[in-house]
């Protein structure tokens, strides 16, 4: 009886650690796509017949001829590639700063009681409220721009860490102690892992906070960038190029996004969870 359980075990495990085949792949992207295609199809159409302004709502095909002229002249890959530095950078900085802390804040006591209630006040503060604070004394160079960023980036990784941290099984911190464990290796070798679920999440967050607050820098002070580029256009007009840029977010914001999901998938293979 035991071996007839066991071998079924080991079968629907196998079913679960096999990899998707790729027509299931195939039709999950064409699913996916499905909206979007249906979207653009009608926009085309509207503007095609007259039904919307292409003035103030452009069109598919306007919108793809600027993304080929923009490229051809290296306008957009030179925006792109410095709003690209500036959301890794600002991620980078705040994320890193908010991932140690909230492991810091988890792990201590001490430490949550002292630092929790004055970083849990700022996060309820707008960052509108604070840019004009940062272009003051930073200029409108780019330090405040990445300060901005990394300011936007640190809560959610923060937030995470520490529900992580604090969601970590107290029974594994019983075996730690059993097999002496010290705190640092406690923290990497137990507590990093146990809370990766939420870390990741907390990366998902920040990512997309990093590119909010990116396109809210480059909108209120810069002169590089794809947020510039959106706000040049804006002035003269140019709604072609103002959805050129807000599809560049979208897509760079998509593909970071997606790049996550694929780290999840890999590193949280053992988890059981509802799929839907």
């Amino acid at each position: 009886m035991n071996i007839t359980i066991k071998a079924e075990e080991r079968s629907v495990n196998k079913q679960k650690a096999a990899p998707r085949p790729s027509g299931s792949k195939r039709r999950l992207f064409i699913r996916g796509a499905i909206l979007p295609i249906l979207l653009v199809s009608v926009w085309q159409v509207l503007s095609g017949t007259g039904t919307i302004s292409t003035q103030l709502f452009s069109s598919p095909a306007l919108i793809l001829k600027q993304y080929w002229d923009l490229t051809l002249s290296g306008e957009l890959p030179h925006h792109l590639r410095i709003s690209i530095v500036r959301a890794l950078l600002g991620f980078l900085l705040g994320g890193s700063l908010g991932l140690l802390l909230g492991l810091l804040v988890g792990m201590y006591r001490k430490f949550e009681e002292t630092v929790n209630p004055t970083v849990q006040m700022l996060r309820t503060v707008p960052l509108l409220a604070i840019t004009p604070l940062f272009i003051l004394w930073f200029g409108f160079g780019e330090l405040s721009k990445v300060l901005l960023i990394s300011l936007g980036a640190f809560f959610p990784l923060y937030v995470n860490t520490f529900l992580g941290v604090r969601n970590v099984d107290a029974k594994l911190f019983d075996v730690a102690r059993v097999l002496e464990f010290s705190r640092f290796s406690q923290m990497i070798r137990l507590v990093l892992p146990a809370a990766l679920p939420n870390v990741l999440l907390g990366i998902r967050l920040s990512l997309t906070i990093a590119w909010l607050c990116l396109v809210t820098a480059e909108l209120l002070g810069a002169d590089t960038g794809v947020g510039f580029m959106i706000q040049d256009a804006r002035a003269f007009m140019q709604t072609d190029i103002v959805f050129v840029g807000i599809t560049i977010f979208a897509i760079v914001g998509k593909l970071s996004d997606s790049l996550v999901q694929f780290l999840e998938k890999r590193l949280l293979r053992w988890q059981d969870s509802y799929k839907g």
